[in-house]
């Protein structure tokens, strides 16, 4: 897959308790069918971070990869803001 394809999506961590691990979650927003509600839905990503960069509380980008184990097939691609 050529880099320029690669999907990419920005979400905030939740955790970087595991080993070169952190868990992203991404936030999207859709209407709904019928109600024409605006609802929210929550997607977690597990995402490789070989440096443990990354703190829960950062706003991050994340891009798509390789898959790197049975779960992970996201990458750390920047850290766009410092949590608290």
């Amino acid at each position: 897959m050529e880099r320029k394809n690669r999907k990419n999506r920005i979400g905030t961590v939740l955790s970087n308790k595991m080993d070169k691990t952190a868990v992203v979650a991404v936030e999207s927003h859709y209407k709904h069918p019928l109600y024409n509600k605006i609802l929210k839905k929550v997607k977690k990503y597990k995402v490789h971070d070989p440096e443990k960069s990354c703190e829960p509380g950062d706003v991050v980008r994340i891009s798509e990869t390789r898959p790197l184990s049975k779960t992970k097939t996201w990458r750390l691609a920047e850290i766009i803001r410092k949590g608290q």
